[in-house]
């Protein structure tokens, strides 16, 4: 069976029901239909005083293209440990119509570890995205209306820093020429998920918290040197009426029942690639464990929880599992490449014991980069059909040598929840042992000082150099007192490095950093490297082409 046709086989329980579970009241509930609903914040005021739930991450090494998991994992793990009685929730990110319609085609989880509805969370689920689209670029027009119309605040146009934004991957608006009333003019499009709104609803507390950081987003500046600030342009109280009901997390189930939330969709390579704040807030007062997913690798949407969102959160991850995948370590390994609509190469999918002891490194960089916060480590190995059983247990017996505190072979794709029967037991008793959790940085530290940090100890760069654009975003940034802001930097997902091609665990390199872009409402700097685009672009064969309606049933087809 497809994973669409998996998806609708399940009788999923009402979503009342699911509230029901974590103890979320009726009249705290606004459904969307029977399967999903958003939670009213009115949760967090009736439970502030309770103890919260075991906060577990699920990180990764550096993947292939494909993927290697991490969803999947982490609906799993939840499902497993509702196996062993505990009261468990997930909470994720929403997919991304960019990747649905381009790369991935979908990312609700697979086979057996998913959750539902798969068509509605992939496509609209209950409109947040298109709230932060229409929130920034309510923005976007007030800046060039207001030029348009006198410009009283004496913005410069030429040092207008807020683009445009748009949910789908469309790499001709990466730079644009602008219309009527600002000749010569060029802006570009970020893709929804790199929007500064979007990582400020991710980040928000309440709905005050979320008015107080639009206002606080740097649009541009004068031609002395001053910012110009949302709350200036009379912007910031519309923005926040659009994003009223987006703030809310959205509550559904995996296939076996267990409740999900599904809230903003940051992306971990570009952004700070984790769910909302809110969505966790409320589920570690609802549940004994809370699993939660960040984007990408631990040098990517690890690092960022650990150093943006538990430093704005305050909340302690109890432990952080790392997920990988035979085929992944032999790529780091040298044992072939991958090219996304080909197949893999033997060397990647066959035995090649060669291949994965070299590619191991990349793994054990990866628990290196999560004991740095003071974090224990459970490594899942996401085991395939076809992966040689010897093998999977070289790399569980290693991880263990090299300093997991557990690791366990995971088959949930195939067998669901009792598939992660032994990876929920492994973390059951890693949140058991103590755990310092710690910041990577302090934040009061340099700007440079801070990207320094991040780049030695969890790249394992030599060094970092700043084009002469960064050094003067560097220079506004203290000027303008943002230099105690955490750090989010842009690079690929691909490689510990910058370079997408260095694979295994580079040394030696350079990370170049050509801009540091001010998030001030979000409350973080984005260090952004060479190479990185914040608007992606399709592949020559977007997934899109196979997604279709089918005519005779009047169902979505082609979503996986």
């Amino acid at each position: 069976m497809t994973d669409i046709e998996i998806n609708r086989s399940v009788k999923a329980r009402p979503i009342q029901d699911v509230a029901d579970q974590l103890g979320i009241l009726p009249d705290e509930l606004l459904p969307y239909g029977r399967l999903k609903a958003k939670v009213s914040l009115a949760v967090l005021a009736r439970l502030k005083s309770v103890r919260l739930g075991r906060y577990v991450l699920v990180t990764a090494i550096n993947p292939t293209p494909l993927g290697e998991g991490k969803t999947t994992t982490s609906i799993g793990l939840a499902m497993g440990l509702s196996r062993l009685g505990h009261r468990t929730a997930v909470t994720l990110r929403q997919p991304s119509l960019g990747p649905v319609f381009g790369i991935k085609g979908g990312g609700t989880g697979g086979g057996r570890a998913q959750v539902l509805p798969m068509e509605e969370i992939n496509l609209h689920l209950t409109g947040d995205a298109h709230a932060v689209s229409a929130s920034h670029n309510l923005l976007s027009a007030f800046v060039d209306n207001h030029i348009f119309h006198g410009n009283d605040l004496r913005i410069d146009p030429n040092r207008i820093t807020w683009p445009r934004t748009l949910g789908i991957s469309d790499r001709s608006l990466r730079q644009v020429s602008m219309g009527e009333g600002i000749a010569g003019r060029t802006g570009q499009f970020v893709i929804t998920e790199a929007s500064e709104v979007m990582a400020i609803l991710a980040l928000a507390s309440s709905h005050a918290d979320l008015r107080r950081r639009l206002g606080q987003i740097i649009v541009g500046f004068t031609a002395e040197g001053k910012p110009v600030r949302a709350e200036e342009l009379g912007c910031a109280g519309s923005m926040a009426v659009l994003l009223k009901e987006a703030l809310l997390p959205n509550l559904v189930q995996t296939l076996e029942g267990t409740p999900a939330f599904v809230h903003t969709g940051p992306f971990g390579n570009i952004a700070h690639g984790n769910c909302s704040i809110i969505s966790d807030a409320i589920a570690l007062r609802c549940a004994d464990y809370v699993v939660t997913e960040a984007g990408f690798g631990s040098d990517l949407g690890a690092e960022k929880f650990f150093n943006i969102k538990c430093h704005l959160s305050g909340f302690k991850p109890a432990v952080a599992v790392v997920v990988a995948t035979l085929r992944a370590l032999k790529l780091h390994g040298g044992g072939g490449t991958v090219k996304v609509g080909t197949p893999l190469p033997a060397g990647l999918t066959g035995p090649n014991q060669e291949a994965l002891a070299k590619g191991f490194a990349n793994l054990e960089q990866h628990i290196a980069n999560v004991k740095a916060h003071g974090v224990p480590v459970v490594v899942a190995v996401n085991a395939f059909v076809d992966d040689p059983v010897a093998e999977l247990e070289w790399v569980r017996e290693r991880s263990r040598q090299v300093g997991a505190a557990g690791a366990a072979v995971s088959t949930h794709w195939a067998d669901g929840g009792k598939g992660a029967d032994a990876l929920a037991q492994a973390v059951v008793r890693a949140t058991e042992e103590p755990s310092s959790f710690r910041h990577l940085y302090d934040v009061a530290w340099p700007i440079k000082k801070k990207i320094q940090t991040i780049a030695t100890e969890i790249y394992g760069a030599s060094g970092v150099s700043f084009d002469a654009a960064a050094e003067k975003d560097i220079e506004m940034a203290e000027q303008l007192g943002l230099d105690h802001l955490p750090i989010c930097i842009a690079k690929t997902p691909l490689s510990l490095s910058h370079d997408p091609a260095l694979k295994g665990r580079p040394t030696g390199f350079t990370l170049p950093i050509k801009e540091v872009r001010m998030l001030a409402g979000a409350g973080f700097l984005t260090a952004v490297c060479s190479g990185i685009q914040l608007m992606p672009g399709l592949p020559k064969r977007p997934a899109g082409e196979r997604i279709g309606i089918n005519p005779a049933t009047g169902e979505v087809v082609g979503l996986s």
